[in-house]
């Protein structure tokens, strides 16, 4: 969780590496991916999951431990973004914030320090926190017993199938793309085929696997 040194703030990050997105509809595209700690669905400890909102979470977000983790000002985490992006000029520099709850940290003065060097910023999020201006790529995946603040964006990803959260309840927010992903764990096998089968007969829904996974990739 964000906290302040004097009147510096400092982000809590998890882990941040170069990878490529693995989901919805950037899937391929190479990003820098920066996980931010802390979540407000759940406090990351195994023995707080059962009575967290969101249960079935497969990111280890608690801590700072991860690769490139640690405590940073914002001048120190933009030289940690570029640092990890390839020393090419072609292509768009992308960072993926993500979490647990980027929202709960992200804030004006990392996006626009990640603007002006001209990194587009997509923002992965349960949609709790409305999203602050500036972001390139809005994923929201909402999650059953949670509150949605944010009713629009690029794309709707679904964690599927989720006890209590009907997809029809989402399908008239003002999203560009609709994405039914299979919920990881013991029953992925299972929830690929149930995902597959919605899809077909839901069509304005398309399939999102974590092919991140697939290969290899973090």
């Amino acid at each position: 969780m964000p906290n302040q040194i004097g009147t510096m703030k400092i982000y809590s990050i998890k882990e941040a590496y170069l990878t490529l997105q693995g989901e919805g509809g950037q899937a391929g595209r190479a990003a820098v991916f920066c996980r931010f700690a802390g979540c407000n669905l759940w406090t990351g400890r195994e023995e707080d999951r059962h009575h967290a909102i969101c249960q079935f979470c497969d990111t280890d977000f608690f801590g700072t431990d991860g690769e490139n983790g640690g405590k940073y000002t914002v001048d120190q985490l933009i030289d940690l973004i570029v640092g990890l992006w390839p020393k090419t000029k072609s292509g768009e520099p992308m960072v993926v914030c993500t979490g647990g709850e980027p929202l709960l940290q992200l804030d004006a003065a990392l996006i626009e320090a990640l603007h002006q060097l001209n990194f587009a910023i997509a923002v992965e999020t349960n949609g709790t926190i409305k999203v602050p201006e500036g972001i390139n790529w809005v994923c929201v995946s909402p999650k059953a017993g949670a509150h949605l603040k944010q009713l629009k964006g690029n794309e709707l990803k679904l964690v599927y199938p989720q006890t209590g959260l009907d997809p029809a309840d989402f399908a008239d927010l003002a999203f560009d793309h609709f994405y039914i992903q299979p919920m990881d764990g013991p029953a992925v096998s299972e929830n690929i085929q149930k995902s597959i089968s919605f899809c077909l007969q839901n069509p304005q829904w398309r399939l999102s696997l974590q092919t991140h996974k697939l290969v290899g990739l973090k």
